[in-house]
């Protein structure tokens, strides 16, 4: 079992910064690949990037390319989401998670964190 517990959300001005933590227990991060998503109101869960935790490849959404990166501490087993030049679109719950290498399906959620983007 992986449990993920995000932090690191809160209300910035559009063309802020902020940057969410992804703290895992339970299980090293070095056999998954640990994606950020997030989710809107009235709309659906989307993905915004990935990291594959060995080897560090990562992948974005086109709406977040340039402006997200996403990275990870070995020794804290945490993954961070570093956003900048914040839209108020951005504004969403984000979650991260976990899936293991191989497989498709993320089996492992974080509670969440709110992102709140003022225009």
């Amino acid at each position: 079992q992986v449990q993920l517990v995000e932090s690191g959300g809160g209300l910035v001005q559009a063309g802020g910064s902020l940057r969410l933590s992804c703290a895992a227990s339970g299980r090293s991060f070095v056999a998954y690949v640990v994606g950020w998503f997030r989710q809107a109101p009235g709309k659906e869960r989307e993905f915004v990037a990935a990291i594959t935790w060995s080897g560090g490849r990562t992948e974005y959404a086109d709406s977040v390319k340039g402006r997200f990166t996403v990275s990870g501490d070995n020794a804290k087993n945490t993954a961070y989401l570093e956003m900048n030049s914040l839209e108020p679109e951005d504004t969403a719950v984000y979650y991260c998670a976990a899936r293991a290498r191989g497989t498709t399906s993320y089996s492992y959620w974080g509670q969440g964190t709110q992102v709140t983007v003022s225009s």
